[in-house]
């Protein structure tokens, strides 16, 4: 048998310190920011297990072993706990000569090591844009020796993320991206660049290069290659000094203005923007997520609750790693104590009108935003569901009070604008259904044989309501962690990326990994985060009751707990695990048409980079996970699209090594040696011009 992939590095996951150190800001190395006494759902998952499923399972697998078929959904606990068991190795051998599910018939890709974005045999791929291409009319090629703030406004940001794709009518074989920009790392742009010392010159570079980017790509008809298109009309580049309004129940708070804004209704610049979602009316939504490593003195407040919101949101004494406060007065929270309020925020961009002025929404809450992905309820009311990426904190989601209006008229267009201003922020609690005693840590299934439970939606606001005892509403939107404390929301393990199935209405959670499960002073195991140490995270799946996501309440259970087939502490939704492909630390998430999840992965501990990876959710192929490439040295795959001829990722952070820098580079993607390493966007096809997966 083959022996355990090895696990890597001494960060959570498979990062490196510098990732740690530029994207986050050593967020996991700091004291958990929620040390509130909430139930963890680690406890809650660990007690999900039913043994009237085991009965359930065991008789599937038992019918499968005597009429050869393929092992399906039920049986999947069974196959999990049995291993080498006679009736699972059987079922395993049917599923062998059974294709995978359409959409996923690639031939998967080896987890390796390689400097280079590996794809499946008969496949090719480009770069699309990479850090610095240029965007906007009037920016210049990108020259590493020779840059400026002025240039980098109009170029490709760094490190870029989250990607949405809509149709652009009337222009043939085009469609618009906008693409965020998480965070800069300077030690891998500027040649000799001094952490202490930085220049004025570089502080901007780095504020112009976060943000997001919206462009025009072109792509080649007889195969799925894309090129961007820079100075189109449509191209934009949104930075970290863009003038955003501020609109929802918090807009105008006390709590949001400062001396450069004595108004509180208008806010320079977006930070750290990771994972987003495209509404159902065509604007684009991006979440701010560790806004906080920005900030520099966040230890010097003139009050106790004050303080105490700072910590909560992860704050830190002494400079930031940019030391942008040296040059701009309202990152030093000595100065500008509310300015830290005015980033957590999710925000939202039209794309097809580049003079429009962005939006931050917030009626959505305050946090750690990792995903905003939006679904309409029956009766047209868009419904938003959002994870707070970190260790212990919780999931939300928010429901309109408006319909949609159908159609671009500008009438339609002026109402869908205030939809995500006005309804209900709701936060989740997670009950499992076994005895918590049966989770020992290990990962192995309680008796009833599955991962699962139930849930309810606690409201925390509804417009200038607040719903949590002791808090303004517009202190339920600014401190919103801090009102989920209050009313008793699960602790999760770092949820990032949420998406809704659009052929079930499903919606799949990604929780990455916790490292700090089960030790002193930590949370144990619990039902829905059953092993401690928590290296490779879990997939949760959850049904809103009767399907509707306006429901108060839901079900949910564990699709795939990640990592190392061979080790019997994963689970990969009942499918064999002599047929996966090794998983871990699942990040963002997205659909196919043919309704199967693509899961990228950020910081896998198992020995090999990270990679993109497709699984099928229904039929008898669930939890066949299947990986589709890999990204090169440092990096972690992003943004996944998946479209019928092309997959798309963005490449972030290659070369992100401990210890590199331009002059001792760990990667010499894409370019080759003797070039700057550089984020990019890449596209996928396949040689012979056929549908992916087919």
């Amino acid at each position: 048998m083959r022996k355990l992939l090895p696990l890597i590095g001494s960060h959570p996951g498979g990062r490196s310190a510098m990732t740690c150190r530029y994207r986050c800001g050593d967020a996991c190395f700091h004291e958990t920011p929620n040390t509130s006494d909430n139930a963890y759902v680690g406890d809650v998952i660990a007690g999900a297990l039913s043994r009237r499923n085991v009965l359930r399972a065991s008789a599937v697998v038992t019918a499968a072993a005597a009429t050869g078929a393929a092992l399906t959904g039920p049986a999947a606990p069974q196959a999990a706990a049995a291993g080498a068991g006679t009736a699972s190795s059987t079922a395993a051998t049917a599923t062998r000569r059974a294709r995978p599910a359409r959409g996923l018939r690639f031939p998967a890709v080896a987890p390796n090591t390689a400097d280079a974005v590996t794809v499946p045999a008969g496949h090719e791929h480009n770069i699309v844009i990479r850090w610095g291409d240029p965007v906007l009319r009037g920016a210049p090629a990108f020259d590493a020796d020779r840059q400026s703030a002025k240039a980098q406004a109009g170029q490709f940001g760094y490190n870029c993320d989250y990607m949405a794709v809509l149709d652009l009518p009337g222009e043939r074989d085009r469609q618009l991206f906008v693409i965020n920009h998480e965070y800069t790392d300077e030690a891998l742009m500027f040649a000799g660049y001094d952490a202490e010392n930085p220049t004025r010159e570089q502080a901007e570079i780095g504020l112009q290069a976060h943000g997001l980017t919206v462009l025009v790509a072109q792509e080649e008809r007889r195969s799925g290659r894309l090129t961007a298109v820079p100075r189109h009309h449509l191209n934009r580049r949104i930075t970290g000094t863009t003038p955003f309004e501020v609109t929802g129940p918090a807009a105008g708070s006390d709590l949001l203005k400062t001396s450069a804004d004595p108004e509180g209704t208008r806010i320079l610049g977006t930070l750290n923007n990771c994972g987003g979602g495209i509404t159902p009316w065509g604007t684009v939504l991006s979440g701010e997520e560790n806004f906080n490593q920005y900030f520099a003195h966040g230890d010097q407040a003139d009050d106790p609750a004050t303080a105490a919101r700072l910590k909560r949101y992860g704050f830190k004494g002494g400079a930031s790693e940019r030391k942008w406060e040296r040059f701009d007065r309202r990152f030093d929270v000595a100065k500008e104590p509310n300015e830290t309020n005015r980033f957590g925020w999710v925000v939202e961009i039209d794309p097809f009108d580049p003079d429009s002025t962005p939006r931050k929404l917030t009626a959505l809450g305050r946090f750690k935003h990792e995903a905003a992905e939006p679904r309409l309820t029956p009766d047209g009311r868009p419904v938003l569901y959002m994870g707070d990426d970190e260790k212990f904190d919780y999931f939300y989601k928010f429901v309109s009070a408006k319909r949609m209006k159908r159609g671009t008229s500008a009438a339609a267009r002026e109402h869908n604008r205030t939809l995500l201003d006005e309804g209900t922020l709701y936060v989740a609690k997670f009950t499992g259904d076994s005895p918590a005693g049966q989770i020992d840590g290990s990962g192995k299934l309680p008796e009833d044989g599955e991962f699962d439970g139930h849930g309810e939606w606690i409201p925390l606001a509804t417009g200038t309501t607040s719903h949590v005892p002791g808090m303004t509403a517009e202190e339920v939107y600014v401190f919103t962690r801090m009102a989920a404390d209050k009313v008793g929301a699960t602790k999760m393990d770092r949820p990032e990326d949420v998406e809704p199935s659009p052929r079930t209405g499903k919606v799949y959670v990604a929780l990455t990994n916790n490292s700090d499960r089960g030790k002193d002073g930590k949370a144990p195991a619990d039902e829905a985060n059953p092993r401690n140490g928590n290296k490779h995270g879990q997939i949760l799946e959850l049904t809103e009751h009767r399907g509707d996501p306006a429901a108060g309440r839901f079900t949910w259970n564990l699709f795939l707990v990640c990592g190392d087939p061979e080790d019997p502490s994963t689970y990969f939704g009942g499918f064999p695990k002599d047929q996966v492909s090794p998983i871990s630390c699942p990040d963002n998430i997205t659909f196919d048409v043919h309704g199967n999840l693509w899961i990228s992965t950020d910081g896998n501990a198992l020995g090999s980079h990270d990679g993109l990876f497709g699984v099928a959710t229904t039929g008898p192929r669930r939890g066949q996970v299947r990986q589709f490439l890999t990204v090169p040295t440092g990096a972690e795959t992003c943004g996944p699209i998946v479209q019928e001829r092309r997959v798309l990722v963005a490449v972030q952070h290659p070369g992100e090594v401990d210890g590199a820098s331009v002059e001792k580079p760990a990667s010499h993607w894409p370019d080759g040696p003797g070039a700057l390493v550089r984020p990019s966007v890449v596209s996928v096809w396949r040689t012979d011009g056929d549908d992916i997966g087919v």
